[in-house]
């Protein structure tokens, strides 16, 4: 895909600042879009055979299979504009209003839908009808969130210590926390509040939740993955001149002397690519072994910056048996179901994805094992599932899906400029006040792109904030 030279060639096609663009996951396919936008001679090496990084698509059983469940809000400015960037809108959808539907093994469903109220009073209404909290865990919760929307995710005395502790000490019941807290906390923050920081909790609850009374609207896409984000990201960058090369994976990054200044060299197998800038957007255990000695801070504590998994359970029933695009199961094994029929292929019955985050456990459990909790934990939350017959069950696991998003971690994610003159930092793992989501990878691509612009003296003028 694309064209332009091969690896080797360092000669200058022109006079624009040449970027190379080390990963094609979003915070990477953001960064070069971003330059190749602003003027700039982009060339972007990835080491697989596909692009879209930990959001991908695969086929399996004539099947489209998404290897994991990607939501996003409407506050996820970002995001939302790599969507309009390469023409995908089209291929998600986005609530009117947060409407969350919530069911526990016994039957008993429950909705958080905001209202039209201004925030936090949006929520008020949601709170008040939820039948998972008594009346007085209610009148308990509604103090706690009003003093989530005064705090400061950027204070570093908050990622010193976990959610769940700050609401124990805020009078906040075991089964509370279960049915509210981690019912956004989980999934966010890909792992339970018990274990993650305090300082992200803030920023998702406070931006998502209680600073605007549309933030956690939420948004899902209605295609497989590599059709939202990889393919078009694929045409936009070939469109805007970037050239884009698979199966390229970096060897080794070195700065040369020379007269005018420093230059960087991407070694490649077959080549040596050199650039103004290099913008690398990988993940932090594989970006700990490209990176030049003393590059950033605490460099060798990178690594410590861990990894927390995902598993999703992937079911084909031979009929529908859930009405909605999504529910969340509470005391359940599985944690949030979503109705992928449509966007996966299939032409009869219903393909239900099993999303479990914070998967510590399940990671290495078997996959019968995990078959015999799923099925059952699904008929108890939808009736309709007890007369269907399975015709699939198959689970993808990702072992390092997010950084371990726990307290003390904010002072090992680097910010995007490195001490090493044209050397970036992209990735949902770098200091973007954000958690590990396709928003904050987003961010992080256009942050780093905006520090090679401005090196190079050619400032983008259109980046969604």
């Amino acid at each position: 895909m694309g064209g332009g030279p091969e690896p080797g060639g360092s000669e200058r096609v022109s006079g624009r600042p040449r970027v190379v663009v080390v990963g094609g996951g979003l915070a990477g396919l953001s960064a070069a879009l971003v330059c190749a936008d602003s003027g700039a001679e982009v060339t972007l090496l990835e080491a697989r055979s596909r692009l879209g990084g930990a959001t991908f698509s695969f086929r399996r059983g004539g099947l489209w299979i998404d290897n994991g469940q990607h939501v996003f809000l409407r506050c996820c400015v970002a995001y939302r504009g790599f969507l309009r960037r390469v023409g995908a809108e089209s291929m998600v959808a986005l609530q009117d209003r947060m409407t969350i539907p919530v069911i526990d093994p016994s039957g008993r469903v429950g909705v958080l839908r905001r209202s039209n109220l201004p925030a936090p009073l949006h929520l008020a209404t949601a709170l008040a009808t939820y039948p998972f909290l008594t009346p007085a865990e209610r009148g308990r919760s509604l103090p706690v969130a009003m003093a989530l929307a005064r705090m400061d995710p950027d204070d570093p005395e908050l990622d010193l210590r976990t959610f769940g502790d700050w609401l124990e000490e805020r009078g906040q019941s075991t089964a509370t926390v279960e049915a509210l807290w981690n019912l956004f906390a989980l999934p966010t923050l890909n792992l339970p509040a018990s274990e993650a920081s305090l300082a992200l909790a803030v920023k998702v609850f406070k931006t998502g939740l209680l600073s605007s009374r549309d933030g956690a609207d939420v948004g899902y896409a209605t295609a497989p993955l590599s059709e939202v984000h990889a393919a078009p990201a694929s045409r936009a960058l070939k469109a805007a001149g970037a050239t884009v090369r698979l199966r390229t994976p970096v060897r080794l990054l070195r700065v040369r002397s020379a007269i005018d200044g420093p230059r960087l060299e991407v070694a490649v197998d077959g080549g040596v690519s050199e650039a103004d800038a290099v913008i690398l957007a990988i993940p932090h255990q594989e970006a700990a072994a490209l990176l030049p000695p003393t590059a950033i801070p605490s460099q060798d504590r990178l690594v410590d910056l861990g990894t927390s998994p995902i598993v999703n359970a992937h079911v084909v029933f031979d009929r529908p048996v859930m009405s909605r695009p999504f529910v969340a199961g509470l005391r359940s094994p599985a944690q949030w179901v979503f109705d992928r029929t449509r966007s996966s292929g299939l032409q009869r019955g219903q393909y239900l994805a099993v999303s479990i985050s914070g998967a510590a456990a399940e990671i290495d459990e078997r996959t019968d094992d995990l078959r015999r909790r799923i099925l059952p934990a699904l008929r108890a939350l939808f009736p309709r599932a007890e007369t269907a017959t399975v015709e699939r069950f198959f689970v993808t696991r990702e072992h390092a899906a997010t950084f371990r998003q726990a307290p003390g971690t904010a002072a090992l994610r680097p910010a995007a400029r490195t001490t090493v003159p044209g050397l970036f930092l992209a990735g949902a793992w770098t200091d973007t006040g954000w958690p590990a989501t396709m928003e904050g990878a987003v961010r992080s691509g256009i942050v780093a792109a905006r520090e090679a612009m401005l090196l190079t003296s050619r400032v983008p003028t259109e980046v969604a904030a």
